[in-house]
């Protein structure tokens, strides 16, 4: 049996979403100065976005309690989209008093996990993005679409009615969209057709894929978009982060798990793979508890050893 590669003449785009995903779950507060040391370095490496933070009420994520004074020191690239998560029109509020390319909402295609998740009925957030969209000056606005591939609560979710959601998006006026595997329920069969139908749907609209490795097969389907003709994927740097409103849900897709496999595979991906290990063995030395890359351990799969090791 051969495999074939599908070949893409599009680089490869990672944006990094552990600075927000990943700190809100991270067990204690990250200082300020540390998180902006780590934004500055993860500037220089060829990432294509960086999520810096989110304007939730700090009394519901007191991690991130520190957006605006992270916002005011980080170094900007120009190369470099930064933005940051909002969930109402008071996180837009918040935000248009800083310096952001993007703002990013988000929305439970399930209710059942909107509810727990933003205490929102799924109409209610899209009223909410209504007046995003309106009041939101020069600021993009991405739509993500969580739980699009399953619920904890409710299990399976019909792709049309994703793709439903993602059209009721769009016609507020929404610049991109992020199809979010929020529980990792997904599988590569499932996210190529998935991916297919939005890019059929949809043409020439910005598609990221935001993928969990809760049951081990995020890069199994990051590689399964790609083979769809996504090009763009949100990654956590040391595999960090989780819903905390899904039971069960583990971290991202691991930021250089992800990128050493399309860099050895052959793809065209522009991040410094060791510069990024070096930003993840930092943020390894601030945080409590282990990362579930293995990259970092392992090294690269072109990393040799003395025989007398």
């Amino acid at each position: 049996m051969t495999f074939e590669r599908p070949l893409t003449e599009h680089p490869i785009l990672i944006q990094e979403v552990g600075m927000r995903d990943g700190l809100q779950s991270a067990g204690s507060f990250i200082e300020t100065d540390d998180k902006v040391s780590l934004i500055d370095q993860l500037s220089s490496l060829g990432l294509k976005k960086i999520e810096v933070t989110s304007f939730v009420s700090p009394k519901a994520v007191p991690l991130l309690a520190d957006a605006e004074v992270v916002l005011s020191k980080i170094w900007r690239n120009p190369d470099v989209v930064y933005t940051a998560l909002i969930p109402n029109v008071r996180g837009l509020e918040r935000a248009l008093q800083t310096e952001l390319d993007e703002v990013n909402v988000v929305m439970s295609v399930s209710e059942a996990h909107n509810l727990a998740n933003l205490r929102m009925r799924c109409s209610e957030s899209l009223d909410q993005f209504r007046i995003i969209t309106r009041d939101s000056g020069s600021l993009r606005v991405n739509g993500t679409l969580a739980t699009a591939f399953g619920c904890p609560f409710t299990g399976p979710v019909d792709s049309s009615e994703v793709l439903d959601w993602g059209r009721r998006y769009l016609d507020l006026g929404i610049d991109s969209l992020t199809i979010a595997d929020t529980i990792g329920a997904a599988t590569p069969g499932q996210v190529y057709s998935v991916a297919t139908a939005f890019i059929q749907a949809f043409p020439g609209i910005e598609l990221t894929l935001h993928l969990h490795n809760t049951r081990g097969l995020g890069i199994a389907n990051a590689l399964a978009g790609i083979a769809a003709g996504i090009t763009r994927f949100d990654a956590s740097l040391g595999g960090i982060g989780g819903c905390p409103y899904a039971p069960g849900a583990t971290g991202n897709v691991c930021t250089e798990d992800l990128v050493h496999a399309l860099i050895f595979d052959g793809y065209s991906c522009e991040v410094l793979l060791p510069e990024l290990i070096e930003v993840v063995n930092a943020l390894d030395l601030l945080l409590p508890g282990s990362l579930t890359g293995l990259v970092r351990t392992s090294g690269p799969r072109d990393r040799v050893h003395s025989m007398s090791e």
